[in-house]
């Protein structure tokens, strides 16, 4: 967008990237260190039942993202982008680093797990309204022609904060040791938190809203009353629902690979805990070197075909690579670097895909609502379904006819999303549809 120079964008990239980096930092960590969270707040004599609680814990997040999603949407569309974005940092790093702090079932009994269950619902809550307003805060900076490149920035933060919890967990379980890690030391990576909260606070207070909110304040187009915003959306029903077909297969995808896989191998092929986070690690690093390009080449040919090869590639080779990853640990990192890079079209292209499929006055909503409701149902949910499945069907590789299935759901949504690449995200109407039209 031209009123907007280099030195703001790069700000405003790194706004709403550190604000994700912290969100995902969260997620990994908890994901990473599932098994020490499961002893300290439900010990069981069954070290399975102990991890299923503690991910059951997890899925929790996820189901309370739907009422933020209500809530800091709307108010997003309403106040701004920016000031929404302030406050869900501040919250979502603060439940973290107190779930550092909280005292475990020896010392709390059952207070214990029911402190673990309202942090986690407090940091499902805000991020309800963080994904949501960092994609769009990324998108209506960016210009319209590089729109791929710039929001693929934001799950270069998604990534960072993956791989830094990973590298905090092993670097803490390396040096030192197990019997600390069960006892103290894995509550550190959430203490890591806070400082990151801080640095995104400060970022975020420093940039005006984006312009094309801006433009909307101007113009007197800011819908006042909640209402009047859900009366709106109500208009826009077509692109929620193809929005959340999309975020089936994405989440899936996600929290199969990143939150799940090292759970999995530890179980599968007998991996210590070091070289399953050694192997997500390394697929992780990969793919934050690939974002930009991918983001880039969907500049140039579009956000959907990006997102048919993805689909098509994971259907076809997830049992074969599923297969190949039972084999040992080389093969494992093998195969787990050609899932997330079948992965990686979608992942780079959400900023600038998502954002444009609703007109800017329930952008904010649209997005969030959509988002968290299939998020809640099918992404946090993935680890303990996974888990659980395995366990009542005897079969290790269900996990890989899970994301097939989410594969076809993707594809029938993808099916009737219009191709948004290039459009312009100003004004009170859809962008891809204005292309389809031929307006833009």
């Amino acid at each position: 967008m031209a009123d907007t120079s280099a030195s703001t964008l790069r700000r405003a990239v790194a706004a709403s990237a550190i604000g994700n980096a912290t969100e995902w930092f969260d997620y990994g960590v908890y994901a990473y260190t599932a098994v020490y969270i499961g002893k300290t707040f439900f010990p069981s004599s069954n070290p399975t039942a102990s991890t299923l609680g503690s991910l059951l814990v997890f899925a929790v997040s996820f189901l309370i993202r739907p009422l933020g999603g209500l809530v800091w949407g709307p108010l997003g569309d309403r106040v701004g982008r920016q000031r929404v974005l302030a406050m869900t940092i501040i919250l979502m790093a603060g439940s973290t680093f107190l779930l550092g702090l909280l005292p475990g079932y020896s010392s709390w009994g059952i207070a214990a797990p029911i402190g673990l269950v309202v942090l986690r619902m407090i940091q499902g809550f805000s991020t309800g309204g963080e994904y949501g307003g960092a994609a769009t805060f990324m998108a209506e900076y960016a210009p319209d022609r590089k729109r791929g490149v710039y929001g693929s920035f934001l799950e270069f933060g998604t990534l960072s904060g993956f791989t830094v919890g990973a590298v905090i967990v092993l670097l803490s379980e390396t040096f030192l040791g197990e019997a600390a890690m069960n006892d103290w030391a894995w509550r550190l990576p959430f203490l890591v938190a806070a400082p990151l909260g801080l640095v995104g606070v400060y970022l975020r207070s420093k940039l005006d809203d984006t312009p094309v909110f801006r433009e909307l304040a101007r113009n007197g187009e800011v819908d006042q009353e909640t209402g009047t915003q859900f009366r709106d959306l109500l208009g826009y029903w077509r692109p929620v629902l193809l929005l959340m077909g999309l975020v089936v297969t994405l989440n899936v995808a996600n929290y199969t690979l990143l939150a799940y896989m090292p759970t999995y191998l530890e179980s599968k092929i007998g991996l210590t805990s070091q070289q399953s986070l050694i192997l997500v690690i390394i697929g992780q690093l990969v793919m934050m070197v690939l974002l930009p390009f991918s983001g880039r080449l969907s500049d140039r040919v579009g956000r959907k075909p990006l997102w048919w090869a993805s689909i098509i590639g994971l259907f076809v080779l997830t049992i074969p690579l599923y297969k190949l990853m039972a084999t040992g640990f080389w093969p494992a990192v093998l195969a787990f670097a050609v899932l997330g890079l079948l992965y990686l079209p979608q992942l780079s292209t959400i900023s600038a895909m998502f954002p444009a499929m609703f007109p800017a006055h329930v952008r904010y909503a649209g997005f969030a609502i959509a988002y968290n409701i299939s998020t809640s149902l099918f992404g946090g949910t993935a680890p303990a379904v996974n888990q659980a499945l395995i366990g009542v069907t005897g079969d290790d590789i269900f996990p890989a006819y899970y994301l097939m299935a989410a594969c076809v759901v993707g594809a029938i949504a993808l099916r009737f999303v219009p191709e948004t690449n290039g459009a312009s995200l100003r004004g009170r109407e859809i962008p891809g549809e204005l292309i389809a039209a031929g307006k833009q």
